[in-house]
């Protein structure tokens, strides 16, 4: 242990550290090394990131940070770099700010003329996208979705050609599944369970079959899904569309952004199919 842990030489600076998020080994050296030499550490809840600290036997003070002391917190970790210190950010479980407490912080450091330091590492997001097979790149990420049915019905219309990404409780994932295949019941969806931890589950396939799959089985843990874009529409042929908007001598880009309005196809795709 003591071979990798060091006490580095840090400049006065807001350290934005990910942690695991569930296997406790996965966390960087350059993170260990860091929330080890900071002077103190902003964490969402101390009784959770004492077990990560245990761990690897830091000490660093720790000083409970989270979204409702967001604003009140800030100044005290202002005071604590105005003096030449270093803070680290971490919350609960994986990369801080995405879908966590972190970006009043970030931005009154910022304002304040302090640097920001990211330490990266795992995330639950680009832990699912590793893991299943895309044709595509692009994703959009919306953090937690949200509880009102209306507007999951109007987040999954508005994204259907986007591979879609959003957390979600066990105690909801059910009836969110359910509202989206109210609408389109043959989307095929990706769900990661327990990620990187024992009892880990990464499932694939049609939206209904993975109901009837968490039906019949018992829902626990953190749970990030992705609804697959669907498939440019059969009913609209694109590539003449596009051959007819070149013949006026508009631009790739501009063809993309006036058949997407159109036709509600993602526009990326019809850039594709443009430069193609």
């Amino acid at each position: 242990m003591a071979d990798f842990i060091k006490n580095y030489s840090l400049e006065t600076a807001l350290y934005v550290v990910a942690t695991p998020i569930g296997n406790l080994d996965d966390i960087t050296l350059r993170a260990i090394n860091v929330l080890k030499s900071v002077d103190v550490i902003a964490c969402e809840d101390t009784r959770n990131t004492c077990i990560l600290l245990d761990k690897y036997g830091i000490d660093t003070k720790l000083i409970s940070y989270h979204k409702f002391s967001e604003s009140k917190k800030a100044d005290l970790f202002l005071e604590y770099l105005g003096k030449g210190n270093s803070v680290a950010l971490v919350s609960d479980a994986g990369t801080p700010l995405i879908s966590d407490p972190g970006e009043v912080l970030v931005e009154r450091v910022l304002n304040s003329g302090f640097r920001v330091v990211p330490i990266c590492g795992a995330c639950a997001v680009t832990t699912l996208l590793s893991s299943i097979p895309r044709r595509s790149e692009d994703f959009k990420f919306i953090g937690f979705i949200s509880r009102n049915k209306n507007q999951i019905v109007d987040i999954v219309k508005n994204n259907k050609y986007e591979n879609l990404i959003f957390y979600e409780s066990p105690l909801r994932l059910l009836s969110t599944l359910e509202t989206v295949a109210e609408i389109f019941p043959n989307k095929k969806v990706a769900i990661g369970r327990e990620l990187t931890k024992k009892f880990e589950e990464i499932k694939t396939g049609n939206i209904l079959e993975i109901i009837e799959y968490y039906k019949a089985n018992t829902l626990k843990g953190e749970i990030v899904i992705m609804l697959y874009a669907d498939t440019l529409s059969e009913t609209v042929d694109i590539s003449d569309k596009i051959g007819k908007l070149k013949t006026l001598g508009l631009k790739d880009k501009e063809i993309s952004k006036i058949i997407s309005a159109l036709y509600d196809v993602n526009k990326n795709d019809v850039y594709k199919m443009c430069i193609e």
